[in-house]
């Protein structure tokens, strides 16, 4: 970049207004009001940005050019605003970009940088488009300035700008309902008192400890408005502390509304990507509120099926290559079996590569591989040269010691075992840099990468943040209560002993960023253990040892990577990376996991546990368990991959699993078992999910009876999934499993299940299946499209009964249904193909 010039100074307008706003919550309805179009030739121009009127297309008399690498540094564009209320609204910029490659610009409001803009290609330069940022105006004149900074890449046309300000009066539309929202320590769903929106809200904060939980979305890191929509029985205030991943913002105070509904208008500081904000009853609040939902201007909408991530995936075999693919093949055994998608591809020759080109900037990358093992099966090192724009970035040191296990269950590191699996790990890396999107990036076999075969199944980018810093209070380091980290000792004994410090001062226990060994249970009793974030705090396991284990009390855990060291099944003597009772409203966020027997594996006491935002990687049992007694936990926004057996399952092995459920999750490549598994327990769910490619002995998704659970009771739902080429062969029975399975093996299953609103994809065999000659009754399928299936679209081989509505099946290879075991079907309307 070239170096900064003087660049003309906006005025700053109201800039102690605008502090004081965000500072105090202030109260009234949340609507915008209706704005026209500002063009940009009649705004203030500086720093040579000029009008003209070469390309068509434009409204008004002309756009504004001059954003050209002469004006780097100065270029500005300035449009007076003013807004009735200090609030949430937003800008819309209308603009060309005919470069090819996305473009920036910086965002600044009443003289204040905002933040970084991103401007996609258009098709020309007579081509416009519109491009929308979340802004916070003060009460009056706001000036709102698009301006080429030296940190960004300009090369635009600015057309003209329509602000959308906040309004006084209007109706809100809420973009979170409560009722949608996690929720636990009392809070509960009620319907009683008419004006909610959607289909009801929460109640019941007065208990100490209750809470919601929000997921939501941000396009960077700002301060946005939020608004709370809520009641109050009687004149009383209420009072609720509001939190931002983790952090307290502020207690809000609430007046009473006499049983009306209203709104309060605050703000809160968000991430980039996914935020957890919370509305929980701390010591002091009263909770004395009925809730309906919030609204956060200028949030972006999470992913509506499957979890919502930071980072862009990109399929090996869909990037350019000179190299061969390999699949698409679902047989057990063979590297595309393993595969997302089932296809990857295999550079073996020298000057083999995969490229792709990124569609948003990055400056870290994870990528999926396998190389062969070495003949002890003890691990073989390797590198892969990586390149980006066509100069050698760096190499990326490979392994395979996590991967390939052989023989017959649960499988060895002996490769004279044969029947070799488990082809696949990861590595992933900063790369020091952002690299903007239109970059391109090669993955290539040189002379000095020696590996025989690279086998490339996917890439992800992401942009990850700066380290995180401690928080101001609350908290203590563990580097100033005698730990380490990086120094290659042993960290287990200094970190409990730590943890134990910690808390008995009050405190949370944080940990600068650097990677801890440990070799043994980290012990949490109840406090905040935190990390600088995923990519920089590392625990780092040895000899399948090493992970944090619950042992009651109200815990956080956040922020932190954990890095076992297993290599292999061994279930009597490996460590799970979280386990064991996590007490009364805990919560796990954040946390990346890999190489270690499971991620999360949940006992009772549990109870209200939100575990969100996880990264679970090359495990070689379960990704996440919800054992025995588990109550009230959920799982949001998790990805889960290349399990060795269930990606998640509840298991209610002595004690139901009860009012649990796994929400907004991606589990793909499960080598074992089925992506996600209900087995017994208490009106669990397992819903808004996306699964695909299951291996062996697998469906996609479970409710069984398997291995003699706490039998069904309530109602178990299955809702608005996707499950993408799923189900598998069982090899041990000679058993085609189904997509989408119930089982009843140990015990009948009499209580209700619904299966609703679930799309079953290119499955492997049948569609649904129902099985096995026991009695499965009370079964609701409703709104359920199975298409394209290897056996059956619906199989049942079961006694029992069932109601099936709006149930669609197309390209079932067998046929539409096959019915055995006296099964009695009940048709309702909307019904096809079966």
């Amino acid at each position: 970049m070239s170096p900064a010039r003087p660049r003309r100074r906006l005025i700053p307008l109201l800039p102690l207004l605008l502090a004081l706003v965000c500072a105090f919550v202030a109260y009234g309805p949340t609507a915008r009001a209706a704005a026209t179009a500002l063009e940009a030739e009649a705004a203030q121009l500086s720093g040579g940005a000029t009008v003209s009127t070469e390309h068509p297309g434009y409204t008004g008399t002309g756009f504004v050019g001059g954003y050209t690498d002469t004006n780097k540094g100065n270029a500005s564009t300035a449009f007076a605003i003013t807004s009735a209320e200090a609030g949430g609204g937003s800008v819309s910029v209308r603009y060309a970009n005919g470069t090819t490659a996305t473009m920036t610009l910086s965002l600044y409001v009443n003289g204040t940088k905002v933040r970084q803009i991103s401007l996609a290609p258009t098709a020309n330069w007579d081509t416009w488009t519109t491009h929308d940022e979340p802004v916070t105006f003060a009460k009056g004149a706001n000036t709102v300035a698009l301006t080429f900074t030296t940190a960004d890449s300009g090369n635009v046309n600015l057309d003209n700008l329509t602000p959308t300000t906040p309004s006084p009066s209007g109706p809100t539309t809420l973009t979170h309902q409560a009722e949608d929202a996690y929720f636990s320590g009392g809070a509960a769903k009620a319907t009683t008192a008419a004006g909610y929106e959607g289909s009801g809200y929460l109640t019941g904060f007065t208990t100490s400890g209750a809470r919601a939980v929000f997921s939501v979305s941000a396009p960077s890191a700002a301060t946005y408005p939020l608004v709370v929509r809520y009641r109050t029985a009687g004149s009383s205030a209420a009072s609720i502390t509001l939190t931002a991943n983790g952090d307290k913002v502020r207690t809000l105070s609430l007046p009473g509304t006499s049983g009306a509904w209203t709104t309060a208008t605050t703000d809160v500081p968000l991430r980039a990507n996914l935020n957890t904000l919370t509305l929980r009853t701390e010591s002091g609040d009263n909770g004395n509120l009925s809730l309906d939902g919030i609204t956060v201007t200028g949030s972006t909408p999470n992913a509506t099926r499957g979890a919502t991530v930071p980072y862009t995936a990109y399929e090996a075999e869909s990037g350019s290559t000179n190299a061969s693919a390999t699949g698409p093949d679902r047989t057990y055994l063979t590297v595309a079996s393993e595969s997302s998608g089932r296809k990857a591809v295999v550079l073996d020759a020298t000057g083999e590569y995969v490229q792709i080109t990124l569609t948003r900037p990055a400056n870290a990358l994870t990528l999926r591989y396998s190389i062969p093992d070495n003949a002890a099966g003890t691990g073989d090192a390797k590198t892969l040269s990586l390149y980006s724009g066509g100069s050698q970035l760096r190499n990326l040191d490979l392994t395979s010691k996590y991967s390939w296990v052989y023989g017959s269950y649960p499988y060895t590191n002996t490769p004279s075992q044969g029947s070799p699996h488990h082809f696949y790990d990861e590595t992933h890396i900063k790369l020091g840099s952002t690299l903007p999107a239109g970059t391109v990036l090669k993955f290539q076999k040189d002379a000095d990468d020696t590996a025989a075969s690279y086998t490339l199944d996917l890439i992800e980018t992401e942009p990850v943040a700066a380290d995180r810093t401690m928080p101001s209070t609350g908290f203590v380091s563990a580097t100033s209560l005698g730990v380490t980290p990086g120094d290659g000792g042993d960290d287990t004994a200094s970190l409990n002993s730590a943890v134990s410090s910690a808390k008995s001062q009050g405190k949370g226990l944080w940990l600068p960023a650097g990677t801890y060994n440990i070799s043994g249970h980290i012990n949490l009793t109840g406090l905040a253990f935190r990390g600088a974030g995923e990519w920089s705090t590392i625990l780092r396991g040895s000899n399948g040892k090493g992970g944090l284990f619950g042992q009651g009390g109200t815990s956080t855990v956040q922020d932190l990577g954990i890095e076992g060291d297993v290599s292999y099944r061994d279930d009597a003597n490996f460590d799970t990376a979280v386990e064991g009772d996590f007490g009364s409203g805990s919560t796990i966020q954040n946390v990346w996991i890999e190489h270690t027997k499971v991620g999360l594996w949940i006992d009772a006491p549990t109870k209200g546990l939100y575990a969100t935002g996880l990264r679970i990687r090359d495990t070689f049992a379960d990704g996440v368990n919800l054992h025995k007694g588990t109550t009230d936990t959920e799982l949001w926004n998790t990805s889960v991959r290349n399990t060795g057996d269930d990606g998640l399952a509840m298991f209610s092995e002595g004690q139901a699993v009860t009012n649990s459920a796994f929400r907004f999750d991606t589990v793909q490549s499960p080598l074992l078992a089925n992506a996600a598994a209900i087995y017994g327990g208490n009106g669990n769910r397992i819903e808004d999910n996306i699964v695909s490619d299951t291996v062996t002995g697998a469906s996609g998704i479970a409710v069984s009876s398997r291995f003699a659970p706490v039998p069904f009771s309530g109602t178990t739902s299955v809702q608005r999934n996707t499950l993408q080429r799923t189900g598998g062969y069982e090899p041990n029975w000679a058993s085609k499993l189904g997509a989408l399975w119930v089982y009843a093996d140990s015990s009948d299953i009499t209580a209700p299940v619904l299966l609703q609103d679930n799309d079953i994809l290119d499955s492997t065999y049948s569609g649904l299946l129902v099985t096995w000659q026991k009695n499965v009754s009370s079964l609701t399928v409703k709104n359920t499209k199975i298409t394209t299936a290897g056996s059956y679209g619906i199989e049942i081989n079961s006694a029992g009964s069932g109601t099936f509505t709006g149930v669609t099946v197309t390209g079932a290879s067998a046929g539409g249904l096959s019915l055995a075991g006296g099964f009695a079907v009940t048709r309702g309307a909307g019904n096809s193909g079966w």
